[in-house]
């Protein structure tokens, strides 16, 4: 099993706190506006239930739409369904920024 960790960071200074997104291995977390989501972003164009971000048992990470409003964006690539995230890949949830890395789990 990996042992790293994927960390999304937002690069946006209009988030304030910053949001950070930690993944391990085998794990899937919403990303959205709504209270039920496990990362809240409250920022425009941001749906409810935006995106699902899911990392794999071998430690890959993708995102999926889920149907938000506004798109989900892989390096200003709209993602239609799911897509690939790869370190230092730019995520864009409605017009907020993350960015991809890997670190280590402690």
């Amino acid at each position: 099993m990996n042992n790293r960790m994927w960390i999304l960071t937002t690069e946006d200074a209009a988030v304030d706190p910053p949001l950070v997104i930690r993944l391990p291995t085998s794990a899937a977390r919403t990303v959205g506006r709504a209270n039920l989501s496990d990362f809240i972003l409250d920022a425009a164009m941001v749906s409810r239930i935006h995106c699902r971000l899911t990392t794999d048992s071998k430690g890959d990470l993708t995102v999926e739409d889920l149907d938000s409003t506004n798109g989900t964006f892989v390096n200003d690539r709209r993602v239609k369904t799911t897509a690939p995230l790869s370190p230092g890949d730019r995520l864009r949830v409605g017009r907020v920024e993350l960015s991809v890395e890997r670190a280590s789990e402690s």
